[in-house]
């Protein structure tokens, strides 16, 4: 019998209360990455101020989320794709918790990570063999517009950022 992915984060998309709300996708995922911020700053040179720049912080810009080998339940998904794509309705943002679950007690969150107004950009399924045991989401692309992270242990108690 084939060895079971261990699925470490659990992944939720819904549609936005504005948008009347709803689950789109469920599941879990065993790799998550792109949790990235990156922020340019922005310099100038100051009158009187001869040993360097003014240092101010500058836009801030989100990596795409890429969640790997996981298991879902995809057609509430496969439907917003249809929408977007195939009838040109553009505008569909999603809501999305990623939990990165405890591996001694996979039922509680150690920390989640809420992304605001995620766009799913590239869906990929598995390669199709009869003789191997694939996932029913090889990798999902997520664009968005930030994040919050909040920690669950209690090592990390009250910390947000």
């Amino acid at each position: 019998m084939a060895e079971l992915i261990p699925f470490r984060f659990h992944v939720q998309l819904s549609l936005p209360q504005s948008a009347g709300g709803g689950l789109v996708c469920n599941g879990g995922f065993s790799e998550v990455s792109g949790l990235e911020a990156s922020m340019t700053p922005k310099t100038f040179k100051e009158g009187g101020r001869n040993w360097g720049e003014v240092q101010l912080a500058g836009p801030t810009t989100f990596s795409t989320v890429v969640l790997k080998r996981g298991i879902t339940d995809a057609e509430g998904l496969w439907r917003l794709f249809d929408r977007s794509f195939r009838q040109s309705y553009y505008a569909i943002r999603l809501d999305c918790m990623i939990d990165l679950l405890n591996p001694a007690d996979p039922q509680q969150a150690i920390m989640t990570w809420t992304l605001d107004n995620v766009l799913p950009i590239k869906f990929k399924g598995p390669d199709l063999n009869a003789t191997a045991t694939q996932v029913a989401i090889e990798e999902l692309h997520l664009n968005h517009e930030g994040f919050v992270v909040a920690w669950h242990s209690s090592a990390g108690a009250g910390q947000n950022g």
